[in-house]
């Protein structure tokens, strides 16, 4: 049910109607991946995934300031209709305030 207040009387009045729910509340960051002459993606995700000389790795929103060089492979990103593949050779990633950004070809 859908409460709010009236203006002309300060009265808060229920119009029996319910409010559409949000369709997804999963926290999200902004995340860049592009080379010098191409931008290969740059959207909110849920997660990105990556691998560097210690192994594999996820990067989730609200990560703490990460930098790291990227192993070639593949950076896979989650996001609201699935998930973003992206063949790389590898790359400088930062990650800071929920954004991640991915230098590539570099």
């Amino acid at each position: 049910m859908a409460v709010h207040q009236q203006a002309s009387t300060g009265e808060f009045v229920d119009d029996g109607q319910q409010q559409a729910a949000k369709k997804d509340d999963k926290p999200t960051m902004l995340v860049k991946v592009y080379s010098p002459f191409q931008v290969y993606f740059d959207e909110p995700a849920y997660s990105i995934s990556g691998e560097n000389a210690t192994g594999p790795f996820d990067i989730l929103p609200q990560h703490h300031n990460f930098i790291t060089l990227l192993s070639s492979g593949e950076l896979v990103v989650r996001i609201p209709l699935g998930e973003r593949k992206i063949r790389i050779s590898g790359g400088v990633m930062h990650v800071k305030a929920d954004r991640v950004t991915v230098f590539l070809d570099v």
